[in-house]
C-alpha cells in the first residue's frame, strides 16, 4: 500500500470518489455537508492498494478529516497507514499536534494509534463525534 498527495485530475477524483463511497453513500451524509470551502485549502491524501484507491483523508492546518477507508479495505491497516503519512507530513510541515473529530464508535481506533479523546460528545451530520488530539513534535 502507498500513500500519496492527490494533486492531479485523477487523484483528485479517487480522493472524492471514496469520500463519496463511505460517507455520501454507506453514512447517507448529504453531499453539501460533506464537501466544504476547506477542501480548497486543505492537503488531501490518498491509499492506494497498487493501483487501486482505498482510501483517503485530508488536513486542513492542524485538523485531520474526512478519514475513509472503503469498506471491503478496512481491518487491513489502510486507516493506520494513511494516519501515519499524515503524521509524517505534519511533522515535517513544523505541525505539533494535530486534532480530529471522530465518530464515536471508530475512537479506539485512533486512540491505538496515541489519540486522546476530549470534551463532550457533539453531532456532526447527525452523527455522534468526539474530539481528538495527538502530539506528534
Amino acid at each position: 500500500m502507498e500513500v500519496i498527495i492527490a494533486k492531479d485530475q485523477k487523484t483528485l477524483l479517487d480522493h472524492f470518489y471514496v469520500r463519496g463511497q463511505v460517507f455520501i453513500v454507506e453514512q447517507e451524509i448529504d453531499w453539501t455537508l460533506e464537501f466544504d470551502d476547506w477542501d480548497y485549502d486543505s492537503t488531501l491524501f490518498n491509499i492506494y492498494d497498487k493501483t487501486l484507491v482505498i482510501g483517503a483523508a485530508r488536513l486542513y492546518k492542524n485538523k485531520v478529516g474526512r478519514v475513509a477507508v472503503l469498506k471491503d479495505h478496512r481491518h487491513k491497516k489502510a486507516g493506520s497507514l494513511l494516519m501515519k503519512a499524515i503524521e509524517d507530513f505534519a511533522k515535517h510541515n513544523g505541525i505539533k499536534t494535530l486534532e480530529l473529530g471522530a465518530q464515536t464508535y471508530i475512537i479506539p481506533f485512533y486512540e491505538a494509534l496515541g489519540y486522546e479523546a476530549y470534551g463532550e460528545i457533539f453531532l456532526d451530520a447527525d452523527i455522534e463525534h468526539r474530539m481528538m488530539k495527538k502530539d506528534i513534535l
